[in-house]
């Protein structure tokens, strides 16, 4: 079993494993897909993008960088995405950007659990602002 790491990775490389069947999990960074996945606390498990549907999550390559977002509109071949933690902005790519799905996020324990398509989370953006706000306020008095 192959197990990639993302930054010594090129996108070629992780496609042509998930595309070959390995297991291929990555610690994501950054705080992007905040509230659903945690840099330091989550693994993801990327699988084949078979289908893609508008709520997957994926991990992209665009312009030498890897993004991790949700797909908010399908139109064709091209894919508006969106990170669950953003308040505001788009990403555009193709199909064809799409390194691998994520389809399964793993917590801190070891939990596996498949990711929802977040439908409330994605018509509710010009709420997020507030929910983050709600949602980090939570998790320090968590802390305390």
């Amino acid at each position: 079993m192959k197990k990639a790491i993302l930054d010594e990775q090129t996108p070629a490389e992780l496609k042509k494993w998930i595309e070959e069947g390995c297991t291929v999990i990555i610690n994501p960074k950054g705080i992007s897909m905040l509230p659903f996945i945690h840099e330091g606390k989550d693994k993801v498990l990327l699988s084949i993008p078979n289908t893609l549907k508008t709520g997957d999550i994926v991990l992209i390559s665009l312009n030498g960088r890897y993004l991790m977002h949700r797909i908010y509109a399908i139109d064709g071949d091209n894919l508006t995405l969106m990170g669950d933690g953003n308040l505001k902005g788009n990403e555009y790519c193709k199909k064809s950007d799409v390194v691998g799905l994520v389809s399964e996020i793993i917590d801190e324990k070891g939990n596996h659990r498949k990711p929802g398509k977040a439908w409330l989370w994605r018509h509710t953006v010009g709420l997020r602002k507030y929910q983050l706000k709600a949602y980090r306020k939570c998790k320090k008095l968590l802390k305390s």
